[in-house]
Parts: C-alpha cells; structure tokens; sequence
C-alpha cells in the first residue's frame, strides 16, 4: 500500500500536505506527533472512514485491512464466543463456500469446480481456518477472559472489556496491513504484554498510535513522524528517533545560520553599491542570488515545538511522616478482592498500584478515600493530611455544566480570577477558552483541566486515578517530572510502565486471590520480587 500526495484540510487549515509514503510488507510503524497533528485523520484515511481532498491510497488487491474501532460493535452476536468467531468474516465466508463446493463436486463435479476446491483448501489451511474456534478461546484467555465466559452475553460486559473483545475480532480477521489507535486503551499491564507479544510477531505491516513512550521503544521498528502537514520516516524506535530528529534540526539551524552569513554579506555588497553604475550588472546579479538564499531560507523548517504543558506541583502546607495506614482492610462490594490489607504510606514517597483489570485497584483507591466503604480494618490518615483525588472520569467529581474557570476557582476560594487563569494558562487554556463548558471538552482537555484542578488545590497528599490517559507523550514526560519533584506524597494507578518507572518510589501489586505485595523500587524491581516469590499479579 502507498500514498500518494495525500492532502486532507479542515477549514483553512492543511492538516496532510501532500503526504507520498509506500509501506513495507512488513514491519511495526509508529506514528507519532503532537495532538492535532492529523495522527487519527490519516488513519481514518487508510481505513476508508474518511477520503483525502487530493491525492489517493493505493491499495494491492490483495490488502486486507484490519481497525481497531473507537466504539464496541453495538449489536453483538448473542454470546462472547459467537461474537469474537465473527470478526473471522473472511475465514467463515472460506468455510460457508467450502461447504457450497462440496455439495457440488458431488452432484456435478468440473475442473473449474476442483480448481474452486483446491484454492479454498489452499487459503484455509494457510490461514489456519480449520481451528478458528479454538484460537478464538486462546485469544480471548490471552485477553483476560475467563473459560465460563465465553457463553455470556457481550453487552453485559464493561466498555474496557468491550474493547478486547474488539481486539480478538479484530485479530481473527487475519489482516495483512494492521491499523491500530491507542492499542492498549483499556487494557491492564499483564494484558498489554500479551498484546505486544501478539504484535511483535505479526506477519504483515502495523501502523500503531501510542503515547506510551516505552510501548513505542519496544515494538517499533520505524517511526512516522507527522508535523506540520509532513509526514517523515526515520528507522528505529521513538528513541533513536529523537536521537536522529535532534541531529537533524541541529543541522537545519547550522544551515540556516551559514545561509544568514552569506545573505547579509550578499546584502551588504548591494546596499553598498545599488547607486554605482559601474557596478549595476553585479548588484543585479547579487539580488537574485539573494533571492535564492532567501528562498532556501524559507525551506528550512526548524521545529517550532508547541508549548508543554507546565506544571508546578506546590503544598500548603507538610504533612505528618506517615501519610496513610491500613491494618487487616478487606475491600471490595459484595464479595472482598482484596483481604487483609496492609501498608503504610510515608511522607514523599510515590506509591503505583498495579494488577490486572478488575482486581480492585481503583476500588482500593475509593475506599481509601471514603466513597466505598470498606468491609473489614482500618484505614488512618496521618497528621495535617490535605488528599486531592483525580478519577479516571472527571466529569463525575468535576461540574460538567461549569466553565473550566469556575471549576479552578470552586476548589480553592482563595484564588484570584488572574490566579486562575493563570493556572489554566500553563495547560494551554487561553483567552475566552477558559469560559467553556467541561461537557464540551475533548478527552484530553478534560484531563488538563483535571490536573489544574489538582494544582489549586494545593493539597500535600495526590491520589490519581490514570492521570495519563488521552495525553500526549510530551504532556506525560512533563507530568512525571512535576510529581517526581513534588514535596508531597502520591499514590496512583496507571498502565502505562514508562509513566510508572519514571514516577514510582514503591510498587503494590494486587492479585487474583486477594494477596498483595509491596516492593521499593521501579516496575522491573517488582516484577523479579514477584517472581522470587510466586505472587503471580497478572
């Protein structure tokens, strides 16, 4: 497949400007750039939900593509294994025929009808099309699904859960060209591993949209780097492209620097004898080189990088030494998923729970904070202990009908309008933007706004509930660093391992039985511990 001088516009402005670009047969491409880069426009473009103004897509006949879609299928088969079976629609329609050219080889058998036969025969056992039921179940176990759910009905299930199952459908279609956006969304880490196994080992191209940065690391082999309507490809992973990205802008500006040289000395001998007759046809002759300079000027594009992000975590005042501790806590609805609880969180230390979906890590956050209670123990906050919690919905601890300003302004009185916005200017809200509703906003607008609400609070105790979900690998990396140097204590819950290697003092992982471990240290840290000890996590 290959484009070729894609161009696609909103408005007034170009998002893709003549994009040519043809994909390997194979290999992981990571596509990368800032939101609003066109990141998601060119891959509705590839997946026909969306058509370039100029410019095509073109596609060898034999190209089959696989989506991964923003939404689960709203009218599922009946069942969860019916439903995962029916994304293998090519594979079936195999089958379906299959049976069709029996039944006529033995009524009324010609060559063309054994020809027929035989290409059938040949695509499904390349395709392994005689056993799609039982790597349906081995796809759906890889995703966490348990064996006594396969019969149950997919609309009883989750969004998050939703959403795997989109991935088993998605992954029995057998494409050959993979196009993936956010592929972990919803996915815990013992998942997200076995994703990146099953991706590794893809036999076709995949082009992927992450933010997580070590995600990108390990599983692309060339980066797509979409800026300012240009798409550029690099060799490597995120890293060696921001190796190889740097170098290249070093080079740019050391070019536009000896350009610059060279036109003011250009410059000078004009001013210097533009009124010498003698001189005209030299003068004339150093405008238009000039000219030239000027405009090899103008093709040297320097990244002017958008803003980040800026964030200042600041307290009002300390905390006591122990922030937080829980003896013998049981939590959990009806039944408990956790037993037996017990840790102690100190002042500054940064606290990542982990565990698989469902395990109980955000009801351990909720009952920590007293929106679910707890069955069984004790939970004690510390001296002078100001909690500031972000959920994973803002909406739902946030007035989704009140402007962002009034939102900053409720969560501390004491803040002035200038204050405010102020506040609100360092996550890129400016001007009448800060007068906007929140129902209005995008994902990551709701976050941003969610993080500044955090920042006025000015509370020495954060307890953040995937703080990093719909921002960009930028907005992260800045994040990380603003709770790295914070004074005051954290506990979170998050996904996404560079983001929890980059933040965490200390681990606690949350299993299947109930157990709990916790280890000082980073993720890597905990997974040896965990495996030293059996606490199987995921």
């Amino acid at each position: 497949m290959y484009l070729q001088n894609l161009t696609r516009r909103f408005g007034g402005r170009v998002v893709l400007n003549s994009i040519s670009y043809r994909f390997p047969e194979q290999g992981c491409l990571g596509l990368i750039g800032v939101n609003g880069a066109g990141k998601s426009t060119l891959l509705n473009i590839l997946c026909n939900l969306d058509e370039p103004d100029d410019g095509v897509v073109i596609k060898p006949r034999d190209t089959v593509i696989g989506y991964l879609p923003q939404e689960p299928n709203p009218h599922p088969k009946p069942t969860l294994l019916e439903e995962a079976i029916g994304g293998a629609d090519y594979v079936l329609g195999l089958q379906n025929r299959l049976t069709e050219v029996l039944a006529l080889m033995e009524h009324s058998y010609t060559d063309v009808v054994g020809k027929e036969y035989d290409h059938i025969m040949h695509e499904l056992t390349y395709l392994d099309g005689f056993s799609i039921e039982s790597e349906a179940k081995e796809l759906l176990c890889g995703l966490g699904f348990q064996t006594a759910d396969f019969d149950k009905d997919p609309k009883t299930l989750s969004g998050g859960w939703r959403m795997r199952l989109e991935l088993v459908r998605l992954f029995l279609k057998k494409p050959n060209f993979l196009v993936l956006d956010e592929p972990t969304n919803h996915l815990d880490l013992p998942s997200m591993e076995w994703v990146e196994r099953f991706l590794k080992n893809f036999k076709g191209c995949l082009v992927f949209v992450s933010h997580d940065r070590s995600l990108i690391n390990r599983l692309a082999t060339n980066i797509l780097h979409l800026h300012h309507g240009e798409m550029n490809a690099y060799v490597g992973n995120y890293d060696q492209f921001l190796e190889a990205y740097e170098l290249e802008q070093e080079q740019i500006q050391a070019q536009k620097q000896n350009l610059g040289a060279k036109a003011q000395q250009v410059q000078s001998f004009v001013d210097r004898f533009r009124a010498s007759a003698s001189k005209a046809r030299q003068v004339q002759s150093r405008v238009k080189m000039l000219q030239k300079l000027y405009n090899a000027d103008m093709n040297l594009k320097v990244d002017d990088k958008a803003p980040p992000i800026n964030i200042k975590l600041e307290c009002a005042k300390k905390s006591g030494r122990v922030v937080l501790e829980s003896k013998d806590l049981s939590i959990g609805y009806k039944q408990p998923l956790v037993k037996k609880l017990g840790f102690k969180l100190e002042r500054g230390q940064k606290l990542a729970i982990v565990g698989a979906n469902g395990i109980g890590k955000s009801t351990l956050i909720k009952t920590l904070l007293g929106i679910v209670p707890k069955l069984e123990g004790t939970i004690e906050l510390g001296h002078d202990v100001d909690v500031a919690y972000f959920a994973q919905d803002q909406l739902d601890y946030l007035m989704p009908k009140a402007t962002m300003l009034e939102n900053v302004m409720q969560l501390n009185q004491h803040l002035s309008i200038g204050q405010a916005r102020s506040m609100l200017g360092a996550f890129l809200f400016k001007g009448d933007d800060v007068f906007k509703p929140l129902n209005v906003l995008s994902g990551g607008e709701k976050n941003r706004v969610g993080l500044c609400c955090l920042l006025a609070k000015k509370a020495n105790t954060l307890i953040l509930d995937e703080p990093t979900n719909h921002l960009d690998m930028q907005s992260i990396d800045v994040l990380a660093d603003a709770l790295g140097a914070f004074e005051g204590t954290v506990l979170f819950v998050s996904h996404n391992r560079s983001f929890i290697d980059d933040v965490a003092t200390h681990v606690l992982g949350l299993n299947a039985r109930g157990q709990t471990l916790l280890v000082e240290g980073d993720l890597d840290r905990f997974e040896a511990k965990a495996a030293q000890v059996e606490f199987c996590w995921n």
